[in-house]
């Protein structure tokens, strides 16, 4: 039987580190990337095989796996490395403003446009430009982000002259390009010329050998962070995220163990895991009953007091309930502000 608490090293050796793995004869680094699982060195081999070459790279993988910081590391890897790498994320710009944001526009363009603006492609000229979400570029604007990847030429929104541009383009998308092609919302020749070199981001719960390192490696940063000092992981907690299924890939880890970190007091960490058992529930489809309910909402009242239940400002008061009514719930629905069940 192992012990109850797993302890790991001092914050500051976990917070500088990326990457490692014992399976490298020769350690690489890659600068925001944790973990040494089969799934991730199949990714990470493909990255070092393309990086080196000008093609062009299509990332795909579900939401919150670290997209951005595969191509990140595309970059980084690249003879293009010491240039500019720019990003933009197509999902996060209003249709009637992204041809602008990846173009430029000139002055008088459109109401509002007192000066000559430099689009990303001119910005990352001799770099990289990471377009992320590409499967949201509204249809209209497609054929000219084509042919600025065909020939290398654009103009800007409102002028005439032709810009020429050095790119090294990668794009990510957490959609299904093809589908979005039968549904004629994204141009097939757009697609093939963006699928040069495809790399698949796993999921997390591909990677279920990384959890331990992440946590480890969050926990170190935001209690450094937080100015804290946490030396210890309960083995119930390190033994509920590592079997967690994560829908929401490593976005959702970090911003668990952030949560985690923000509850602890001591130099145990103290996590939230009915969070967990609920959001599982879910994702099997299975009805939450009113006990669930009820010690959801009990659990979160009380991370939102940081576990305090008397007072004015206490759990109880939000709750609306008595302090000794507040005490009979949590014991009969097994929460505890000290044991990390909440």
């Amino acid at each position: 039987m192992g012990s109850p608490n797993i302890a790991f090293p001092d914050a500051q050796s976990f917070a500088s580190m990326s990457f490692a793995t014992e399976n490298l004869s020769k350690q690489q680094e890659f600068e925001g990337i944790v973990g040494c699982s089969t799934a991730l060195m199949k990714t990470l081999d493909l990255v070092r095989t393309v990086a080196p070459t000008d093609s062009t790279v299509l990332i795909e993988g579900e939401t919150g796996t670290g997209k951005e910081v595969i191509a990140s590391a595309v970059h980084a890897c690249s003879k293009r490395r010491d240039r500019a790498f720019v990003k933009l994320n197509c999902a996060a710009i209003p249709v009637g403003l992204l041809e602008s944001e990846l173009f430029g526009h000139e002055k008088g363009a459109f109401t509002g446009a007192v000066a000559r603006k430099i689009g990303r492609f001119e910005a990352a000229h001799r770099g990289t430009l990471f377009l992320d979400e590409i499967g949201d570029t509204p249809l209209e604007l497609q054929p000219k982000l084509l042919r600025v990847l065909q020939e290398g030429e654009f103009e800007r929104l409102g002028g005439t002259q032709t810009q020429r541009v050095n790119v090294r383009l990668v794009a990510a998308t957490n959609g299904d390009l093809v589908k979005l092609i039968s549904e004629k919302r994204f141009r097939s020749d757009l697609y093939y010329r963006l699928n040069v070199f495809p790399i698949s981001v796993p999921p997390l719960r591909d990677r279920a050998e990384d959890v331990p390192l992440l946590v480890r490696h969050f926990v170190a940063k935001y209690a450094a962070r937080m100015q804290k000092t946490i030396d210890t992981i309960p083995e119930e907690v390190m033994d509920s995220l590592t079997s967690h299924s994560w829908p929401g890939n490593i976005r959702e880890l970090q911003n668990f163990v952030e949560c985690s970190v923000i509850l602890t007091r001591g130099h145990t960490l103290c996590s939230p895991l009915a969070r967990l058992r609920l959001v599982a529930q879910g994702n099997s489809e299975q009805p939450i009953t009113l006990e669930d309910a009820e010690r959801e909402h009990i659990c979160r009242t009380l991370q939102q007091t940081r576990g305090v239940i008397m007072g004015p400002h206490g759990a109880a008061t939000r709750l609306g309930i008595k302090r000794t009514t507040l005490y009979g719930r949590m014991q009969k629905l097994g929460i505890s502000r000290f044991n990390g069940t909440f």
